[in-house]
């Protein structure tokens, strides 16, 4: 059965005594660091000397290159997969080494002494520390990669349990659960729910109902952000009585009308090329190429046109016409 941890089983006496580094200073770096630090922790901070050097200096944080983070006890990476392996980091024995995402444990990009594990909250850069200062917390996947000194999960938690990752709950799950995981949503999910969105509209479009209420269906009303909310709090049954009986109705009656259609097949294909590693091979070379592929794709589905149609869009209706 899945290992769920809690506050409890998180005690900051596993770290006492025990120097703490981050490197990087971006959305996750910068929440993670203000987490600490208002939970007891004195972290330093390695980057750059660039303005997340600055603005963690403006923050009141002793600041150092990266390579300074190789003498800590504890260092949390928190800089994107595909820039780790090239840190100018060394880990000694019996030091420990968290990352924010099990991409480069699972696919073996990073290997290294000492203990290695993985904190990774289940929540935005920013949200981090929002959910931490409202006190509410997040989910948290917790996995422990390598157990060098036998108290690799207990300095995790400590270090979990000051970032406020466990008060909701931490999950156990491997860096490459974790990653297959992750990578699941963006390549499987994402595109699926971006295919049936674009069938959606494009039907829609042709019954004669306007774009600008499509598009508010969809999104920019809020509303299907705040289901999701009361599936999160209560539940899918209990969020289903908020819906009106003709509405309940049609939710369940329609379902299966796709059952013939081979989605679970392509989504096989591609969870296939995760699970194996071929997709981590794949975005190596793109890495070194120079990210050409993604620039054609961003001009092709997300291009200045695309992004100044939403702008215009987004000033007439939603939260921006009471800015």
């Amino acid at each position: 059965m899945t290992a769920i941890y809690y506050e409890k089983d998180g005690d900051l006496a596993a770290i006492e005594g025990q120097t703490l580094a981050i490197v990087g200073y971006g959305n996750q770096g910068r929440s993670w660091a203000l987490n600490l630090r208002d939970s007891g922790l004195k972290p330093k901070i390695c980057v750059r000397n660039d303005e997340s050097r600055e603005q963690a200096q403006q923050d009141g944080f002793e600041v150092g290159n990266i390579d300074d983070a190789s003498a800590a006890d504890i260092v949390c990476i928190l800089v994107p997969d595909d820039a780790i392996p090239k840190l100018p980091l060394t880990r000694p024995a019996g030091s420990l080494t968290i990352v924010a995402s099990g991409y480069c444990y699972a696919f073996d990009r990073f290997e290294h002494p000492g203990d290695a594990a993985m904190i990774a909250p289940r929540m935005l850069g920013p949200e981090v520390r929002s959910c931490y200062e409202e006190g509410s917390g997040f989910i948290t996947a917790i996995g422990v990669h390598k157990d060098e000194t036998s108290a690799a999960l207990q300095r995790t938690l400590a270090v979990a349990k000051a970032l406020g990752g466990l008060r909701e709950g931490a999950i156990e799950l491997t860096p490459h659960q974790e990653a297959v995981l992750d990578l699941a949503v963006e390549q499987v999910l994402s595109p699926a729910l971006t295919f049936v969105n674009g069938n959606f509209v494009a039907n829609l479009l042709e019954m004669g109902i306007p774009l600008e209420a499509i598009l508010t269906e969809l999104f920019l009303s809020g509303e299907v952000e705040r289901n999701y909310g009361l599936l999160r709090t209560e539940g899918f049954v209990a969020q289903l009585d908020h819906h009106s009986p003709a509405s309940q109705y049609g939710q369940l009656s329609r379902r299966g009308r796709y059952d013939h259609l081979d989605i679970a097949g392509t989504m096989k294909d591609i969870l296939n090329d995760i699970n194996s590693g071929k997709f981590a091979d794949e975005w190596d070379e793109e890495a070194e190429a120079g990210y050409q592929k993604l620039k054609e794709l961003r001009d092709i589905h997300a291009s200045k046109d695309i992004q100044a149609m939403e702008k215009d869009l987004m000033s007439k209706l939603g939260p921006s016409v009471n800015a």
